[in-house]
């Protein structure tokens, strides 16, 4: 639902506005800070302490920072020489939301020590009223760059004056 209705007002956002030369969407614009305390919540929680991996499902809730992620099942993997975590793979209508974007996918893994965010499965990234789709997108949430690959397809707003 959120899909349809992002893409309707991208397309009568187009309709309204004037175009301009300039566009407005930054693929490598999901930003967070690695450094951040992470809060999670939900349903249940399992922890297995063989492996060090804990699972958190129902109505996930992940924030770090100004980042949100939403699931409906987060795996937690910690750093084999810390405490730290290390990784995070939610699987469920995946949503991360930023104070500037929006992505939706199938499944995404959070590499917290490298800084990759890999979302894939009809992944949807929205900035403002601009949107760009694909079957994979990889951020690298600390520098700022970002690829998307598999049948990609781009709804750039044009401002207008």
């Amino acid at each position: 639902m959120f899909r349809f209705l992002a893409l309707c007002t991208v397309f009568l956002a187009m309709i309204g506005g004037a175009a301009s030369a300039q566009t407005n969407i930054n693929l490598g614009g999901i930003a967070v800070d690695t450094a951040a305390a992470i809060e999670v919540t939900s349903d249940s929680l399992s922890v297995d302490q063989e492996t060090g991996i804990a699972v958190f499902e129902g109505d996930v809730l992940i924030a770090q920072g100004d980042l949100r992620l939403a699931a409906a099942r987060v795996q937690v993997i910690y750093g084999t020489d810390t405490s730290q975590i290390a990784r995070l793979i939610a699987t469920g209508d995946v949503t991360f939301v930023t104070a500037e974007e929006a992505a939706e996918a199938e499944t995404a893994d959070y590499d917290i020590t490298t800084g990759l965010l890999t979302l894939t499965g009809d992944v949807l990234l929205t900035q403002g009223a601009s949107a760009i789709s694909a079957e994979s997108m990889v951020v690298n949430v600390t520098d700022g760059t970002a690829t998307m690959q598999g049948r990609v397809r781009t709804v750039l707003q044009q401002g207008g004056n």
